[in-house]
C-alpha cells in the first residue's frame, strides 16, 4: 500500500514539474513579445489573467471566501486589474490598505515566478484602490496648488510605491512643480516642489 501511495506522490510531483515546465514554455513567447515592446494579443493577456485569477481564487478560498466575484479589466496605464468583491472583504484591505498591499506583493511574486517576467497586475478589493486613486489625484493637485501658492515645497504623507507612482504621474506634466520621493520605506514620501 505504501508503494502505491509513493507512486501516486511521484506521479503528482511529475505532473507538477511538467505543468511548471509547460507554463514556462507557454509564457516564454509572451515574455519575448512583452519585453520587445510589442502589444500583447487578447489571448496573451487572457493566459496571464487565467493564472492570476486562479491564484487569487485559491487565496480567497484558503481564507474561507469561496463566493467571490473577480472582475477583470485593463487599467489606464496598461496594467491588468483584478477587482475582487464579495461579502465583507474588509479584512483583505486592512488598516490603510496594508493587507491589500501584502496580497498584491504575494500575487506579483507568484506571477513573476510562474511567468519569469513582470507583467503589471493590480489586485483590488471592492474598488478600494480605485477610490484611493481618486483621493491621491486630489491630494496631488492640492499639493501642487499649495506649493505654487507658497513658492516652496509640500511633503505628502508616507505612501507605498503604487501610491507614490500615482502622485508622480498626476503631476508629471505640470510646468510649475516637480516631484521626487525621499526617505526609506515605510516612511518614503513624495515631495512636491515649486519650480517657477
Amino acid at each position: 500500500m505504501s508503494s502505491s501511495t509513493t507512486g501516486a506522490q511521484e506521479e503528482g510531483a511529475a505532473a507538477a514539474v511538467v505543468s511548471d515546465v509547460s507554463s514556462q514554455d507557454r509564457f516564454a513567447d509572451i515574455k519575448e513579445r512583452f519585453e520587445s515592446g510589442s502589444d500583447l494579443s487578447d489571448a496573451d493577456v487572457d493566459a496571464i489573467a487565467d493564472v492570476a485569477l486562479t491564484y487569487v481564487r485559491q487565496i480567497m478560498t484558503f481564507f474561507g471566501e469561496e463566493h467571490v466575484t473577480i472582475d477583470e479589466y485593463d487599467g489606464d496605464d496598461g496594467e491588468l486589474i483584478l477587482d475582487v468583491s464579495g461579502d465583507d472583504l474588509a479584512v483583505f484591505i486592512g488598516r490603510h490598505g496594508r493587507t491589500l498591499d501584502a496580497l498584491q506583493m504575494l500575487v506579483t511574486s507568484y506571477m513573476s515566478n510562474v511567468m519569469r517576467f513582470h507583467y503589471p497586475i493590480v489586485i483590488d478589493i471592492e474598488g478600494y484602490k480605485a477610490r484611493r486613486r481618486q483621493k491621491l489625484v486630489s491630494f496631488a493637485t492640492q499639493a501642487e496648488a499649495h506649493a505654487i501658492k507658497q513658492r516652496g515645497e509640500v511633503r505628502l504623507a508616507p505612501m507605498n510605491a503604487y501610491e507614490r507612482r500615482i502622485v508622480h504621474l498626476t503631476l508629471a506634466n505640470s510646468e510649475r512643480v516637480s516631484t521626487h520621493s525621499e526617505g526609506v520605506d515605510p516612511q518614503r514620501r513624495v515631495v512636491v516642489t515649486f519650480v517657477h
